[in-house]
């Protein structure tokens, strides 16, 4: 599969880690190491410094996070304790504490918060909606590459379907590339690393001394926007092979390897927008022991998401964070001591949700009713995009 080309519209493809570097993959040996980093980076431009999304904003990068897969507000912010990287990220932003959600199925309420429009979609479906998603509506209005879009899913194959819709003035066209937990890299890279051997991740004193003999090698000159590419590239191939992401075990793993790909997408690609779709709290049906320690670990995860963020030169005052569940869960245990969504409750149809970026108020609570199908039209108002046929509203209440 070939990596997106930074100057194509041609239709955004599905990636996991396995096939992320297809494009290069013969080649690639050398360039885990400098000497060659286009193996992975052809078909992709420099990854320099980007111009906010708007001249009146600071925003230059959003990421949202759809925790699907049901996650009640009780165990959220009904019990801070188990999510204290959320509470500190609505201390710093803005909390919705009544976002009617749009839909009880897990696909169609995803679904439709992508779209901004309330998504009928059975549990079994498995195609793309007739609707635009947010990831069409900034490719076409802002003209970016698929490169500057991605969707990080841990739901499956149908998760793929947040990435477009079939409208036929957006569609696959101008869809977001998507990137899986399945696998590290293609079969043909995976051949030559079992023939070479892995190399180890460097880690940060080598790391500095390698960085150092590079800048000797340019006579002290500054390193250039291409550069600075290649070495984000191979630090995230040397992190991939050193089993960072794929060793990652137990209740949520899914959940926290789509967390961790975004962070590493996040931080090697600088895409303008990436979405990230959970899932694992479904678990909740018959555990409810196990859906609660899949919301703790999600808050960490999210945790390490945004403490690259806040570490990172580039993206610490210029990336925005958009977190919400797709829907809740039953007020009551069913006879599995689990818990279903089907009640028609609150706790159901409600959930909380947390705007946080540079350009929104801080330490902000909207009790007043919203809905998760707002949240479409708002990322879109950030872009300086127009969601023409979503039917929420913007949260113009969020913005500073």
């Amino acid at each position: 599969m070939k990596a997106p080309d930074s100057n194509s519209r041609g239709r955004a493809l599905p990636l996991s880690r396995r096939n992320l570097l297809r494009a290069g993959a013969a080649g690639s040996m050398i360039g885990l190491l400098g000497a060659d980093g286009r193996a992975l980076a052809s078909g992709f431009e420099p990854f320099g410094a980007r111009s906010p999304l708007r001249p009146d904003g600071k925003t230059k990068h959003v990421v949202l996070i759809i925790m699907s897969g049901g996650v009640r507000s009780r165990e959220t912010f009904g019990s801070p304790e188990q999510i204290p990287n959320l509470v500190k990220l609505a201390d710093e932003g803005v909390l919705f504490t009544r976002l009617r959600t749009a839909n009880l199925g897990h696909f169609g309420a995803s679904m439709s918060i992508v779209t901004g429009i309330s998504e009928a979609r059975g549990i079994r479906d498995n195609a793309p909606g007739p609707d635009p998603t947010i990831f069409e509506y900034v490719r076409k209005d802002l003209g970016l590459s698929a490169q500057e879009v991605w969707v990080a899913t841990a739901g499956g194959a149908q998760q793929v379907n947040y990435a477009h819709g079939m409208h036929p003035e957006y569609g696959a066209r101008y869809g977001a590339t998507t990137l899986d937990g399945d696998g590290v890299f293609n079969e043909e890279f995976k051949a030559l690393v079992k023939r070479f051997g892995a190399p180890r991740p460097l880690g940060e004193v080598p790391a500095e001394k390698v960085a150092g003999l590079r800048k000797a090698l340019r006579g002290g000159k500054p390193a250039t926007a291409e550069a600075e590419s290649r070495a984000r590239v191979e630090r995230y191939i040397l992190d991939e092979l050193g089993g960072s992401t794929s060793e990652l075990r137990g209740a949520g793993a899914g959940d926290a390897k789509a967390l961790r790909l975004a962070r590493n997408l996040l931080s090697v690609f600088r895409p303008r927008l990436i979405g990230v779709v959970l899932q694992d709290a479904d678990i909740a049906h018959g555990s409810f022991n196990g859906y609660t320690e899949v919301v703790r670990r999600n808050d960490a995860a999210i945790g390490e998401l945004v403490a690259a963020i806040r570490g990172d030169a580039e993206l610490r005052d210029s990336t925005a964070v958009f977190v919400l569940p797709e829907f809740g869960r039953d007020s009551d245990l069913n006879t599995r001591r689990g818990l279903d969504h089907g009640d028609g409750s609150d706790d159901l149809r409600f959930v909380h949700g947390v705007a946080w970026g540079p350009d929104f108020r801080r330490n902000v609570v909207i009790k007043d009713d919203r809905q998760t199908i707002d949240f479409t039209p708002t990322i879109a108002q950030v872009f300086g995009a127009k969601a023409r046929l979503a039917k929420g509203n913007v949260l113009r209440e969020i913005f500073a």
